[in-house]
């Protein structure tokens, strides 16, 4: 498999806090603030949307795992953008430095890792474990 990926690839993606991804509506928290869950998800997507376009067709990537910190609540109706960068690529094991920002500060940062895959290889897999 040939990707056109290199380090220093940098994504980002934006949501508003709302009701629907606060701690109280996710389950992770007693309080109406943007939830952990939610920035983690935030963080993902950020990397793999700037990683999609490098990849040969039929292939996507999967999150195999991320360690992060949530170092500062958001309330509603406030703008949270995460931001990624592709630091290291190991065969097909994706590595990325991920934060989190909402207009007054960081709230979160971390590294976070993805795992390239045939879409429908994986799936294939995926629904063969159903038949077990």
């Amino acid at each position: 498999m040939e990707t056109s990926l290199k380090a220093g690839i940098k994504g980002e993606a934006k949501t508003v806090v709302s009701e629907a991804n606060t701690a109280i509506a996710l389950g992770s928290g007693g309080v109406p603030v943007f939830a952990t869950p939610a920035m983690i998800a935030l963080m993902e997507n950020a990397a793999l949307t700037s990683v999609e376009p490098y990849l040969p067709e039929g292939h996507t990537t999967v999150g195999i795992k991320i360690t992060s910190s949530h170092i500062a609540a958001t309330p509603l109706g406030m703008e949270v953008v995460a931001k990624s960068e592709l630091t290291e690529i190991d065969g097909k094991r994706l590595i990325f430095q991920v934060e989190a920002y909402d207009a007054r500060e960081k709230i979160g940062e971390g590294t976070h890792e993805r795992f390239i895959i045939n879409r429908e290889k994986f799936m294939q897999k995926n629904e063969e474990k159903k038949s077990r």
